[in-house]
C-alpha cells in the first residue's frame, strides 16, 4: 500500500506513463544479464524457470567414463609426470631402448596408480556425501495434488514452494513467504555457513505481513526479480511485483540460505529462488586453497639443475660413443648396432641415438618418488600435530586443524607475524568495568572486586591443579553476590579443569548455546550511586506519566540517565530468547502487540570480506518506512504536544510475562553488544523484546514500554558506529540513538559553542576516555539527538538513495550521515578484554625466537598500546615512536623524523656492539605505534617505502584503529618489499583478507564465528599453541623435509653415477652393469621406507629443548638446513660415494672370470648399504620403526635378488642372472667388500662432521648441562646465554642448527 504511493511519486517525477514505460523496457533489456525472473511453478502442464539449476548437487570430479582420461590430464600437470611418462614411451622405440618397455613402464605406472586411487576413493566419498544430501526429504507443494508432498532435495525447482519446519535444514535458497510466528519471524541458525551458533532472525515479505489466513501457494502468482546467483552472503536484492502492478523491495532479511538450521519457529513457507549449485552456500565452497610452500620453490630450482646435470652427463656420453666409433673407421665392430634398415650408423647418428639411451638409463637422476614421498611425508606430519595433546583445548573441546597440507614445512621459516589484538590476543570475553554519564564517572568498584575475585579463582585453579589437588572450598563470603559468583564459577570451571574431559565438552556445548553469556559476562554488580539515580529518575518518570506532565520538568542530568541506559538497552541487533528451551518457539501466555524477537538482524564480516569496503551495505532499512513516513505526515497535520500520557497505547499495566528477567537469553552477535546490555539490565533496563518494527524493554517503576524502531542504521567498519531511530512511547519524540568509537562520535557531535553544559561534559567525558584507554578498556561513546522535523525529510531522501541504481552505496553512507550529525554527547562506556592466558608468554618467546610481530587493531590507540604492554608486545625500556598524522605533509615530516632516531639508534648500536666484539645482530629498542588515518597515507604507493624502511628498523609495530583492507594491505606490502615469510592470524571475519594473503594464516576459533578458520591454513583454540606449533613442529618439519629432499638428490645422483663410471668401460654405449630389475626397482621399493621413516619422525632437537631454547628457530628463518650450495656439496659426496662403490669391487674381481651381473650385483648390493648407513648418519634420533625400516628395505633386497635370481635362467637373453645372488652369498669376498666399501665411502662425510664440531661443542655442551642441571633443580633451566638473553643469536655455523648435529641438545632419544 505505501509501496504504491511511492511509486506514484517516482512516475510523477520521471514523465509521462509512455515515456516510463519505454525507459523500463531499455532498462530490463540492459539488465536482463544481471538479473533473473523467477515464477511460481504452479502451472500443471508448464515449468516457468526451465534454464536454471535444479538443486541436485554433485562435487564430484570425476565420473565412471571420465575418470581415467581426466585423472591422467590433472596428473600430466605436473612437468615430472610427464617427463617420466616420455622417458616410459620413449623405451619403445628399438633403436633407442635400454630396458624391457613394459618393465620401464612399472615405476610409472605405479606412481600414476597410487595418485589415481587416491583420488578416486576421494572422490567416491564426496559422490557418498552427495547420494546422502541429494535423498533428503523435504515438503514441496504439488500443483496436481494441491497439497504438499515430499520429495528429495535433488527434486526441488526453482519457482517450488516448500514448507519448512522446526529444526529441519533448509534444501535452497528461498524467499521466506509465511512463517506461524505471529510476528511473521523465521529463525534460523547459520553455524555451518559462518560458524555462529546464536539466532538469527529472518521476516516475511513485506506485502505478505499483513496475511490472516494460511499461506495458500495457488493463489500465488507475483513475479520475482532478482540479482544473478552469487556468493555474497550478505546480500539479497530484487524486487517482487504482485498482479496488481504493486511492487515490494526484497532484501537479505527475507532470504533463508541453504544450509541454514530452522530454529524456533513451527512452520514457514517459502518459494525457491537459487537451487543446487547457484545457492550461495554452494558458491562459497571454494574447498581447500594450494599453496607451495617455499621448501618446494627451492626444490624445483634444484630438480632443473639435475635435469642439467642429465643433460651435461648424456651429451659427455654421447660425444664419447661417437669419438669412439669414429676410432674404428670403416671397420665397424662385431658389437655394433645397426640401423633399422640393417645399414652401419655414422658416428653422429650413434651419438644422437645414445644421447636418447642414456636419458633413458640416467632417468633416475630425476627423482621420480621424491614427489609421492613429500606428500606422504607431508600427511603423516600432519597426523602426528593433530596427536599432540599439548595443542588440545580441553575448555573448548577443539584442537589445531591442519586445513593446507602441503605447507607444513613453512611453519618452521616465518619471519614475521601479524596478529589481531580482540579475540587472538585477549578472550574476547567483553566485561562491564567502567562508565561516565552526564560528564560523572562511576567506577563500579564492587564491579571491580567481582571480577578479581574470578582472577583469583582462575590462579588458584590452576595453582590446585599443578599440584595436583582440588579446588578449594571458599567459606568465606561477604554477600549473596559473592556467593553466587563462587558457585556458578566452581559449577563451571571446575569442570573444564579438575572434571572429566566429558563434563568439560557436555559445558562446552551448553556454553556455546549463547555466545558472550558466561557468568564472568553477565553477573554484573552495579555501582550504587548510578543505580540509586537509575531508580530516582525512573521514579520521577513515573510520577510525571501519572500526572501527564511535561518531560521538561526532569533535570537535564537524570534525563541523560535514563536516556544512556535505553541507548544501551535498544541499540544494538540482539536477539531475546529462552534458556529453558534454547532451540525451541517460546510463547508468551498473552496475546498483545508486545512482540518478543527482531526482524533487524545483521550479519557483518563475513567469509567474502565485503565489510573492507565504504558502501554501507549493513546499513538496514526499517521494513515499515514508507509507512513511517506516511504516518509522519499524519501526525504532524494533527500537531500534538509532546506530552506525557497516563497511560501509553503501547503499554498495558495487566500485561505480565511468562519469562522473568533473570530467564531472558541474550543471543548478540558481538561481545561488545552482549556486554552492554547485560550492564543496562543489572540497572533494571532489560531488553524483553524485539520486533522489525519495535523495542520492547522494561524500566525500573515503569514497567515494560515498547519503542517503536523507525529505522536501523547498522554498525560496519567504516562507520564505526550504529543508529537506531525510534519513537519515545512516554514522549512521542522521534529521537536517534547512536553509539560507536569514540574517534567518530566526538566529531558529530554539536559544537561546543551551543551550550556551557554540553562542552564541560564533552570535556569530562574526553578524559575519562583517555584513563579507560590507559587502563585497556575498550570505549564506546553513547549519543542521541531529537529529531522530530528533520527525520520526515531524511527517511524521504534516504528512500530515494535506497532506490538509487547507480552509486547506491555511496547515496546510503552520506545519507546515514546527514541523520548522524549535530549528536548530543550522553556518556561513554569502559569493557574490559582479559587477555588469554600463556599470551606474554608466547610473545616473549616468538621474539626470542627472531620473529618480527606486528599488531593490527581496530581499537582505540591508548587501548592497544597498554595491552601491547601487558602482553610483552612493548617493553617499558623501549624508546615508542608515535605516527599520528593529520594529513599527509605531516605524515612525511614524522617519518622522516623518526627514520633520522632509527639511523642514529643503529649507529650507536653498531659501535656498541663492536666495543664489545660480538656477532653484529642488531636489536634496535623501539617501538612503532600508527594509527588508522596515519596509516592510510603510509600505504600511499609513494610514502610506503619510507614507512616500511621506519618499520623494519623497529622491534615491534602497533597499528591501531586499522580496517580489514589496510590489515591485508600491510601484510601484503611487507612480504612483497621484504620478500620474507608471513603469517597472520585472527578469529574474526575482519581479519579474512589477511589470512588469506599472508604465507601462512592462522585462525582461532573463538566466539566470533568460523570465518577466520575457514580462511585459513591453521586453526588454533589459543593463541598460546602457536609457539609449539612454530617452535616445535614447524621445526622438525622444516628440518626433516628439508634434509629428506637432500637426501634423494644425493641417492639418486649416487646411483646414476654407478652407471655413469661403466661408460668408460663399454665405449660409453648405454649399456649397464645392474640389472634392470634392480634399476627400476632400486629407489621405488629397495630404498624407499627408511627415507619415508626418517622424513616423519626424525627429531634433530627435543620439544623441551626447542621451547627452552626459541633462539634455534633462527634455522629455519635462514633456509640453513637447505642452502644452494649444500645441494651440490650432496651432488659431490654422491660421486665421491659412487666412484668408491664402483672402483672397489672393480679392483676386487679385476683379474677374475666372473660374469657381467656377478660383478654389477655385489655394486647394487653396496649402494643400497652404503645408502642406508649414510641416512644412518643423518638421522638424529633413533626409533624402532627407524630400525624395521632398514631392516625391511635389506631383507626385502635380498629376498626379491634370490628369488629372481632362482626363478629366472633366461628371462632377458643373453644376460643370465640365474643363481648370482646364491653365489655371492657363498663367497667370504662378498662379505669383506660389505665391511670395507660403506666405510670408506662414507668416512669423509663422518670425518667431515667430527671436524665442525670442535669450534662449538664446548659450547653445546655447556649449554646442554645448563639445561639438564635446571630441570632437574627446578622447573626453569639456569641459562647464562641464550636462555635469557633476549638478544642472543646464534651464529649459522653451530652445529646445533646444522643437519646431523640434533644429539647436542639429546642423546638417545628414542621417544615419537
Amino acid at each position: 500500500m505505501t509501496r504504491e504511493s511511492r511509486d506514484t511519486e517516482i512516475t510523477k517525477a520521471a514523465g509521462a506513463g509512455a515515456t516510463a514505460a519505454v525507459r523500463g523496457r531499455k532498462k530490463r533489456k540492459n539488465k536482463e544479464n544481471k538479473t533473473r525472473t523467477v515464477r511460481a511453478n504452479t502451472l500443471l502442464n508448464d515449468h516457468p524457470n526451465p534454464h536454471y539449476a535444479n538443486n541436485k548437487i554433485k562435487t564430484t570430479k570425476y565420473t565412471l567414463l571420465s575418470f581415467l582420461p581426466k585423472n591422467l590430464f590433472e596428473q600430466f600437470h605436473r612437468f615430472a609426470n610427464v617427463y617420466f611418462v616420455f622417458i616410459a614411451l620413449l623405451n619403445f622405440v628399438p633403436v633407442v631402448n635400454a630396458f624391457q618397455p613394459e618393465l620401464a613402464l612399472a615405476p610409472v605406472v605405479f606412481i600414476l596408480s597410487v595418485t589415481a586411487i587416491k583420488d578416486l576413493w576421494e572422490d567416491y566419498r564426496r559422490h557418498r556425501s552427495d547420494t546422502e544430501i541429494n535423498h533428503m526429504d523435504c515438503l514441496v507443494y504439488s500443483s496436481m495434488e494441491r497439497r504438499y508432498v515430499e520429495k528429495y532435495w535433488k527434486e526441488v525447482q526453482v519457482g517450488d514452494f516448500i514448507r519448512l519446519r522446526c529444526n529441519e535444514i533448509l534444501p535452497a535458497d528461498v524467499l521466506l513467504l509465511s512463517s506461524s510466528d505471529p510476528d511473521r519471524l523465521c529463525h534460523i541458525e547459520t553455524a555451518t555457513l559462518d560458524g555462529e551458533t546464536n539466532l538469527k532472525q529472518r521476516q516475511v515479505v513485506r506485502s505478505f505481513l499483513d496475511l490472516d489466513c494460511e499461506f495458500d501457494p495457488f493463489k500465488y502468482h507475483s513475479v520475482i526479480e532478482c540479482e544473478k546467483p552469487n556468493n555474497d552472503l550478505n546480500r539479497f536484492r530484487g524486487y517482487i511485483v504482485h498482479r496488481s502492478g504493486r511492487r515490494d523491495v526484497l532484501c537479505k532479511e527475507n532470504l533463508l540460505l541453504r544450509g541454514c538450521t530452522i530454529r524456533n519457529t513451527e512452520e514457514a513457507v517459502g518459494i525457491v529462488i537459487y537451487a543446487g549449485h547457484e545457492t550461495k552456500a554452494m558458491l562459497n565452497n571454494n574447498g581447500p586453497r594450494y599453496k607451495r610452500s617455499k621448501l618446494e620453490r627451492q626444490m624445483n630450482v634444484d630438480v632443473f639443475w639435475c635435469v642439467i646435470i642429465l643433460l651435461v652427463i648424456c651429451s659427455f656420453a654421447a660425444v664419447g660413443h661417437g669419438l669412439w666409433m669414429f676410432q674404428y673407421g670403416d671397420k665397424r665392430p662385431v658389437f655394433d648396432v645397426l640401423s633399422p634398415q640393417g645399414t652401419n650408423l655414422s658416428p653422429i647418428m650413434s651419438a644422437i641415438y645414445l644421447f636418447l639411451t642414456l636419458i633413458i638409463v640416467f632417468q633416475v637422476l630425476i627423482p621420480i618418488s621424491l614427489f609421492v614421498s613429500i606428500e606422504i611425508v607431508k600427511i603423516c606430519q600432519v597426523y602426528l600435530i593433530h596427536q599432540d595433546m599439548d595443542l588440545y583445548d580441553e575448555e573448548t573441546d577443539s584442537h589445531l586443524q591442519c586445513r593446507a597440507l602441503n605447507i607444513t614445512e613453512d611453519l618452521g621459516q616465518m619471519q614475521y607475524i601479524f596478529s589481531d589484538k580482540t579475540g587472538t590476543l585477549t578472550e574476547n570475553k567483553m566485561v562491564f568495568r567502567r562508565c561516565t554519564v552526564a560528564g560523572v564517572e562511576y567506577s563500579h568498584d564492587a564491579n571491580a572486586r567481582r571480577l578479581a575475585m574470578y582472577q583469583e579463582m582462575d590462579s588458584e585453579e590452576e595453582e590446585c591443579m599443578s599440584h595436583g589437588g582440588t579446588l578449594p572450598r571458599r567459606e568465606s563470603v561477604t554477600s549473596h553476590q559473592s556467593a553466587r559468583v563462587v558457585l556458578r564459577s566452581q559449577s563451571t570451571k571446575s569442570h573444564r579443569r579438575t572434571g572429566s574431559r566429558a563434563e568439560a565438552k557436555r559445558a562446552s556445548i551448553l556454553s556455546k548455546h549463547t555466545a558472550f553469556s558466561s557468568p564472568m559476562e553477565k553477573d554484573i554488580t552495579p555501582d550504587p550511586q548510578l543505580l540509586y539515580k537509575v531508580n530516582e529518575c525512573s521514579s520521577q518518570m513515573d510520577f510525571m506519566r501519572f500526572h501527564s506532565q511535561p518531560m521538561s520538568q526532569l533535570s537535564s542530568d537524570l534525563s541523560d540517565i535514563i536516556d544512556f541506559f535505553i541507548a544501551l538497552t535498544i541499540c544494538n541487533t540482539v536477539v531475546v530468547s529462552s534458556p529453558n528451551q534454547p532451540r525451541h518457539k517460546v510463547k508468551p501466555s498473552w496475546k498483545s502487540e508486545i512482540k518478543q524477537v527482531s526482524g533487524v538482524t545483521q550479519i557483518f564480516y563475513l567469509i567474502t570480506n565485503r565489510s573492507s569496503n565504504k558502501g554501507c551495505s549493513s546499513l538496514l532499512s526499517s521494513p515499515s518506512a514508507e509507512s513511517t513516513l506516511t504516518k509522519l505526515h499524519e501526525e504532524q497535520s494533527s500537531h500534538l504536544e509532546p506530552t506525557f500520557s497516563p497511560v501509553p497505547p503501547c503499554y498495558d499495566g495487566k500485561a505480565s510475562w511468562n519469562l522473568e528477567e533473570g530467564e531472558l537469553r541474550y543471543e548478540a552477535e558481538s561481545p561488545d553488544e552482549a556486554a552492554l546490555v547485560y550492564a543496562a539490565r543489572a540497572y533494571k533496563c532489560s531488553l524483553v523484546g524485539r520486533l522489525p518494527d519495535q523495542v520492547t524493554v522494561e524500566l525500573p517503576h515503569l514497567g515494560k514500554l515498547s519503542f517503536e524502531l523507525l529505522h536501523t542504521l547498522g554498525f560496519d567498519s567504516t562507520r564505526k558506529r550504529m543508529s537506531v531511530v525510534v519513537k519515545h512511547p512516554l514522549t512521542d519524540q522521534i529521537t536517534v540513538y547512536t553509539k560507536g568509537a569514540d574517534s567518530v562520535i566526538m566529531d558529530l557531535l554539536k559544537p561546543l559553542d551551543t551550550g556551557k553544559r554540553q562542552k564541560k561534559i564533552i570535556c569530562r567525558t574526553q578524559n575519562y576516555l583517555n584513563l579507560y584507554a590507559a587502563d585497556g578498556l575498550r570505549t564506546l561513546c553513547i549519543a542521541k539527538k531529537v529529531s522530530d522535523g528533520e527525520y520526515a525529510c531524511w527517511l524521504q531522501c534516504h528512500l530515494e538513495a535506497e532506490t538509487a541504481i547507480q552509486g547506491r552505496e555511496e547515496l546510503l553512507f552520506q545519507s546515514a550521515l546527514r541523520l548522524e550529525t549535530n549528536l548530543q554527547l550522553l556518556g561513554a562506556t569502559g569493557v574490559e578484554d582479559r587477555l588469554q592466558d600463556g599470551v606474554p608468554e608466547t610473545v616473549a618467546a616468538l621474539r626470542r625466537a627472531g620473529l618480527q610481530i606486528w599488531v593490527l587493531t581496530g581499537d582505540k590507540q591508548e587501548t592497544a598500546v597498554n595491552i601491547a604492554y601487558a602482553c610483552k608486545l612493548l617493553d617499558p625500556e623501549e624508546e615508542m615512536l608515535t605516527l599520528n598524522a593529520d594529513s599527509q605533509v605531516s605524515h612525511v615530516s614524522l617519518v622522516c623524523k623518526s627514520l633520522g632516531l632509527s639511523k642514529k639508534k643503529q649507529i650507536n648500536s653498531s659501535s656498541s656492539l663492536s666495543s664489545h666484539n660480538t656477532s653484529p645482530f642488531l636489536v634496535h629498542r623501539l617501538g612503532l605505534v600508527i594509527d588508522g588515518r596515519t596509516l592510510a597515507y603510509a600505504l600511499d604507493k609513494t610514502l610506503e617505502d619510507k614507512f616500511l624502511e621506519v618499520a623494519r628498523s623497529c622491534r615491534s609495530v602497533l597499528c591501531c584503529r586499522s580496517t580489514p583492507l589496510q590489515k591485508s594491505m600491510v601484510v601484503k606490502l611487507v612480504r612483497n618489499k621484504l620478500k620474507v615469510m608471513t603469517l597472520a592470524i585472527g578469529d574474526g571475519a575482519n581479519d579474512v583478507s589477511m589470512i588469506q594473503v599472508a604465507d601462512v594464516g592462522v585462525g582461532i576459533s573463538g566466539q566470533e564465528g568460523m570465518q577466520a578458520v575457514m580462511a585459513s591454513d591453521f586453526a588454533l583454540p589459543r593463541f598460546r599453541y602457536l609457539q609449539k606449533l612454530l617452535l616445535v613442529h614447524g621445526h622438525w618439519c622444516y628440518s626433516r623435509l628439508a634434509n629428506m629432499i637432500l637426501y634423494f638428490f644425493y641417492k639418486n645422483a649416487m646411483f646414476v653415477a654407478l652407471l655413469f663410471w661403466y661408460q668408460f668401460y663399454c665405449g660409453f654405449s648405454g649399456s649397464a652393469m645392474i640389472d634392470q630389475w634392480y634399476l627400476i626397482f632400486f629407489n621405488l621399493m629397495f630404498s624407499a621406507f627408511p627415507q619415508l621413516v626418517t622424513g616423519t619422525l626424525d627429531k634433530d632437537v627435543s620439544a623441551e629443548t626447542l621451547q627452552r631454547l626459541p633462539q634455534l628457530y633462527v634455522n629455519g628463518q635462514n633456509s640453513e638446513e637447505y642452502k644452494p650450495y649444500m645441494f651440490w656439496m650432496n651432488m659431490i659426496d654422491a660421486f665421491y660415494q659412487s666412484l668408491v662403490c664402483f672402483f672397489i669391487p672393480y679392483f676386487a674381481y679385476a683379474d677374475s672370470d666372473v660374469d657381467l651381473f656377478t660383478w654389477g650385483t655385489p655394486i647394487t648390493t653396496l649402494a643400497l648399504f652404503t645408502i642406508l648407513l649414510h641416512l644412518g648418519i643423518e638421522t638424529k634420533t633413533w626409533t624402532w620403526m627407524n630400525w624395521l625400516s632398514i631392516i625391511f628395505s635389506i631383507t626385502l633386497f635380498f629376498t626379491v635378488a634370490l628369488c629372481y635370481n632362482a626363478s629366472c635362467p633366461t628371462c632377458f637373453s643373453p644376460s643370465n642372472p640365474y643363481w648370482t645372488m646364491q653365489r655371492q652369498l657363498q663367497e667370504p669376498l662378498f662379505y669383506l667388500l660389505c665391511l670395507i666399501t660403506p666405510v670408506t665411502a662414507l668416512l669423509p662425510r663422518y670425518a667431515l662432521i667430527r671436524k665442525k664440531i670442535p669450534p662449538t661443542l664446548q659450547k653445546t655442551e655447556h649449554r646442554r648441562r645448563h639445561c639438564s642441571v635446571g630441570k632437574k633443580t627446578s622447573g626453569a633451566p639456569t641459562l647464562n646465554s641464550a636462555g635469557n638473553n633476549p638478544d642472543f643469536h646464534i651464529h649459522p655455523s653451530y652445529p646445533c642448527l646444522r643437519a646431523g648435529m640434533g644429539n647436542c641438545f639429546h642423546s638417545g632419544a628414542t621417544n615419537m
